[in-house]
């Protein structure tokens, strides 16, 4: 047990520090957009929220079915196997990144259909205009970062990523100061460019080491039959991704329409604030489970495969616990650093204690999401969000918080319940996992092509014997 916890933490750390650098990104570029004024602030802000619900969800959640396929090939020493899945998943998204772009080129349209202001749209069209080389670094950073991932190499992405956001405030500075909101939609490209220049020189560095990894193949050996097994992990995982991510923008959404719907608003922007914050972490424990156990299944270890499971869960839980203790005990200075209103800062004192226990259940149904990924099983994840976010937590905070009166504390008690759900449903699903079963699948996965390679080996050595 303290040998797989010292793995764990070897891999959860570094990814921990990439996330929180990947938020102080977020902060950064915030910040530089409140220096251009209120107008700016609002639309970017808005490009960006658009961004992510149209954009990077999407990217995110395809890019998140490489994970088991990478994962069980890196146990199963499969090298053909992880070349082929990063060709493929690159190919992918990049080609998912065109239509999104014209989407985003239409967002003013969008937003002024669904009601909002013509000159803040405008603004959020002019900063996702110049934003829009980012879908195309992004598909190529993120199966970057999972291939890496997937084979526990995750200091070269904290490192390319620290490295990165250091530049990112001068960056900042250069272009904001030469373009104003073009300047600083551009930086925010140009810093995730930077990082995938850093990572790609350094899986360039490994492939052509002594092992002479890139001379095993795979890159150019795609089959129909392989897009199609890709594209069947890929459909769940997308879903999954974008159903969580779509239900908090919802919820801010339904908060804009309760009665003090601008309080409202600006209270849950700052409670989901500390929530982004702790996502973070849950997000590293996610992946780390996911290559845990996907790396032990293809190395058909299935009682390791659960060990590495188990001791996720008991870690998830743990953390759970203390990020909720530290949002209660923040939630007297959390609202200062955002606002100086006094009711909005006595909302968010009042809500941060609602939030807590969200978070109790959201670190353990992260990491549940990520064990499920690594057993290549995205469907299930998939229907437990579908369940407890859209059929139990909207439909409950709409009626707290508008039929019962209850308001923002509705609409959180109604998410309370829903992850409860989902996590409820993930822990049957993961309960019912015949763990030697699913080691037999990732071999199928994982090994059959490596076996076949090597019965046609042996075939072409046989035929030069018998006809030398």
């Amino acid at each position: 047990m303290l040998s797989e916890l010292r793995k764990q933490r070897g891999i959860v750390v570094p990814l921990m520090v990439m996330n929180l650098a990947w938020l102080g990104k977020c902060v950064i570029t915030t910040v530089f957009l409140g220096q251009l004024g209120e107008l700016q602030l609002a639309g970017g802000v808005l490009g960006f929220t658009f961004a992510n619900v149209t954009g990077y969800s999407v990217l995110n959640g395809l890019c998140c079915a490489m994970e088991p396929i990478c994962g069980q090939a890196c146990g199963a020493k499969n090298v053909r196997l992880l070349h082929k899945t990063l060709v493929m998943v690159t190919i992918l998204l990049l080609t998912t990144a065109v239509p999104i772009s014209f989407l985003w080129l239409n967002v003013d349209k969008i937003l002024i259909y669904f009601g909002q202001q013509e000159d803040i749209s405008m603004v959020a069209k002019t900063y996702l205009l110049y934003l829009l080389p980012d879908l195309f670094v992004i598909s190529l950073l993120c199966p970057l970062k999972t291939y890496l991932s997937a084979q526990s190499m995750v200091f070269p992405i904290m490192f390319s990523t620290s490295v990165a956001l250091a530049f990112h405030v001068p960056i900042n500075i250069l272009l904001s100061r030469a373009k104003g909101l073009k300047g600083v939609s551009m930086a925010g490209w140009v810093t995730d460019l930077l990082i995938v220049i850093l990572l790609a020189f350094y899986v360039l560095r490994i492939e052509s080491s002594k092992e002479r990894r890139w001379k095993e193949g795979g890159w150019w050996d795609q089959g129909v039959g392989d897009w199609i097994k890709m594209l069947k992990l890929c459909g769940p995982s997308c879903l999954t991704t974008c159903l969580e991510w779509w239900c908090y923008e919802i919820l801010v959404l339904l908060a804009g329409r309760l009665p003090n719907a601008k309080q409202a608003v600006g209270e849950l922007a700052i409670v989901l604030n500390f929530d982004y914050l702790l996502y973070s972490v849950m997000q590293s424990l996610a992946t780390c489970a996911s290559t845990r156990v996907s790396n032990e299944l293809g190395a058909n270890q299935p009682d390791l495969a659960y060990q590495s499971a188990y001791i996720s869960f008991l870690v998830s839980f743990a953390l759970g616990c203390i990020g909720a203790a530290m949002m209660v005990s923040a939630r007297g200075i959390w609202g200062y650093l955002y606002s100086h209103d006094a009711r909005t800062i006595r909302g968010v004192k009042k809500m941060l204690p609602l939030m807590a226990p969200v978070e109790v259940v959201n670190f353990p149904l992260a990491v549940c999401g990520g064990i499920v990924r690594g057993t290549a099983r995205m469907s299930l994840a998939m229907y437990a969000n579908l369940g407890g976010f859209y059929l139990v937590a909207l439909p409950l905070g709409v009626v707290f918080a508008f039929k019962a009166g209850l308001g923002l504390g509705g609409l959180l008690i109604g998410l309370l319940v829903g992850v409860v759900v989902c996590l409820a449903l993930l822990l049957v699903f993961i309960f019912r996992i015949d763990w030697a079963e699913a080691a037999g699948k990732a071999q199928i996965l994982a090994c059959r092509e490596q076996e076949i390679a090597k019965e046609d080996e042996n075939h072409r050595i046989l035929k030069t014997l018998e006809n030398p």
